[in-house]
């Protein structure tokens, strides 16, 4: 493996990890204001046992993610030197005032653990509205440094050197509001299809108590009004593609020559030796509208632009599809499950619905991780969109493939130390009291 692509290999298997605990961290403290913020309005003591049990889980995935952020602050610098000696000025602004996001949480985190029992309960509940909003306005900054290698702006080259800075120009590009939202957004569908998942598995293992039922529904009240508004990011982002990264969207629509009237593909497996998608399911001309709301307007196909300057296509075509048809799937459960609530006027999932959400419960963070190879396999050969080369970017250092075998050891290991201290507390106890807090409710 060679220089640039195991700086690639680290870096990805780095963010890859990073990812999951920074949607999770994003996610679980609304889910934590808004339990709380009901116990608080109705009294109802089985949400403020949720949002108590949720703030453990979110004290221990916050500090694992601060780890693993930490790594990849001292990557960016280690990997891709070049990169960072050009665009250091630019996207430093956001990283800092992300940083300033990042310890506001952490701080509000703090006092959120400790004040249990020592706040008044509103002044406790307030305490959790700051941590919800650093978070989300953390991943906010760090999508709109990403989007400004999708779309370089806020700047003049000259000696090849960034000049005339412009940060604000820079973090609000034309690609940031939308990349910022569907990034952010696939955060709360995946931590509330996550929650709704863990406590489905509960109920499938005999579990229907109350306050299972209740995290349930929370669960999948965050998931679904969530994945219904990725639904129209993801339409809106697909055209943003269309007009202004169109060899990206091309390799994602397996679109290898350009046409009018380009079908839409579901599923299908590009062909690098024969330029087709092969086994798509094509509908015609929908392709076209959704991109450019016209039947016949052209698209054009990674014929269209010089071979070593687009992507390629497996890499972005197949997580794509993936992306879509998870959430495809998570749209159609939820559905599934307050369709069925509204008719039966009661919340009593059978076991085939509730294998369906608990299968979900991976599923929100295999999504964002298949919208994270889009965005990053799709910009290839590109660090910086037409600006920067991939292989002109990294470190020419040797050795990096070693560096990838410990941090994969590293990441192996806070896997199972995470797990073992997910699962260490709570066991028989935990569950006789909920039952015996549920009981009490009812």
């Amino acid at each position: 493996m060679d220089t640039v692509h195991s700086a690639r290999a680290l870096m990805g298997m780095s963010l890859a990890f990073h990812i999951c605990f920074s949607a999770i961290g994003i996610g679980l403290p609304l889910l934590l204001t808004i339990s709380e913020g009901i116990a608080l309005r109705t009294g109802n003591k089985l949400y403020l046992d949720m949002a108590k049990r949720w703030t453990r889980v979110a004290a221990v995935l916050f500090a694992v993610g601060a780890v693993s952020g930490t790594i990849l602050s001292f990557e960016f610098g280690l990997l891709w030197p070049t990169w960072m000696d050009f665009s250091g000025a630019i996207i430093g602004f956001p990283f800092a005032l992300e940083g300033f996001a990042f310890f506001t949480e952490a701080i509000f985190l703090g006092i959120y653990i400790y004040g249990w029992d020592r706040l008044s309960a509103r002044a406790h509940w307030l305490c959790s509205l700051p941590i919800t909003i650093a978070s989300a306005l953390s991943a906010f900054l760090v999508i709109s440094a990403n989007s400004w290698m999708n779309h370089p702006r806020g700047f003049d080259v000259v000696d090849g050197k960034a000049v005339n800075v412009d940060p604000f120009a820079a973090i609000f590009n034309s690609a940031m509001p939308l990349q910022a939202l569907h990034g952010s957004i696939a955060s709360y569908v995946a931590a509330g299809f996550g929650v709704a998942g863990i406590y489905a598995f509960a109920m499938l293992r005999g579990d229907r108590s109350e306050y299972n039922r209740r995290a349930l529904v929370l669960g999948m009240a965050v998931g679904v009004i969530a994945a219904a508004a990725q639904l129209v990011t993801g339409d809106l982002s697909a055209r943003y593609l269309a007009h202004n990264e169109p060899e990206k969207f091309a390799a994602m629509e397996g679109q290898f020559r350009t046409e009018s009237g380009m079908p839409l593909r579901i599923g299908g497996f590009p062909d690098l030796g024969d330029r087709t998608t092969r086994g798509a399911i094509e509908i015609p001309k929908v392709g076209s509208f959704l991109a450019f709301e016209d039947f016949n307007a052209e698209v054009r196909g990674l014929d269209a632009f010089p071979e070593d300057e687009v992507p390629d296509a497996r890499l972005v075509h197949y997580p794509f599809q993936a992306m879509v048809g998870i959430g495809t799937f998570l749209l159609a459960v939820g559905v599934w499950f307050f369709g069925l609530a509204w008719l039966r006027r009661r919340i009593d999932p059978g076991r085939w619905l509730l294998r369906a959400i608990a299968l979900g419960a991976p599923l929100g963070f295999v999504a964002i991780e298949a919208g994270w190879f889009v965005t990053e396999f799709g910009r290839q050969p590109w660090i910086i969109y037409h600006l920067m080369r991939t292989s002109d970017a990294a470190t020419p250092r040797d050795g990096i493939v070693y560096l990838f075998v410990v941090f994969l050891l590293v990441y192996l290991a806070l896997t199972a130390g995470l797990i073992l201290l997910l699962l260490r507390p709570g066991g028989r106890a935990a569950r006789a009291q909920r039952r015996e807090e549920a009981a009490n409710v009812s």
